[in-house]
């Protein structure tokens, strides 16, 4: 593992990386959390009957836009050109959580690791937000990385 921070100048200021003479490759991150929910929701998101609609379609498109605006909300991230995003979800009804899987592609001189994670986090805030009227005791969890594939440092999985 590489122990060398490149976030930083000779100085200690924050920079953004800079990727210019990288070349492009074809990369993938895999994201996935989870979040727990009462049987309530479970039945509310499986039968389309929350009061605010449907919970998982809603949710993937606003995973997928997030995806689209990381540059816009981590700071040093780069503007990326987005080949693919996608969210699945799979609902768990004995362990009461539903699960967010996020992935993104692109060819390009960065990862997507970051779009990857701010997908499946944004999906998960979502389900919050469209289910909250039933119980605000929702815990978003585990939210991680589980893949990466491309790029100098190799492959990576969790």
């Amino acid at each position: 593992m590489n122990s060398e921070f490149t976030h930083f100048d000779a100085a200690g200021n924050a920079i953004m990386v800079d990727v210019t003479d990288k070349g492009i490759t074809d990369r993938t991150a895999v994201a996935e959390g989870e979040i727990i929910v009462c049987k309530e929701i479970i039945e509310a998101v499986k039968n389309g009957t929350a009061a605010k609609g449907d919970v998982l379609g809603v949710a993937r498109t606003a995973g997928i836009m997030a995806v689209k605006q990381t540059s816009n909300l981590i700071p040093m991230c780069h503007p990326l050109m987005i080949g693919q995003c996608g969210i699945e979800f799979e609902i768990h009804e004995d362990a009461g959580l539903i699960k967010a899987v996020c992935t993104v592609r692109i060819s390009g001189q960065t990862g997507v690791e970051m779009e990857a994670l701010t997908g499946v986090s944004v999906a998960l805030l979502t389900i919050y937000d469209m289910c909250k009227a039933i119980d605000k005791h929702m815990e978003m969890t585990r939210i991680h990385l589980i893949k990466k594939t491309g790029g100098k440092s190799g492959d990576f999985y969790a």
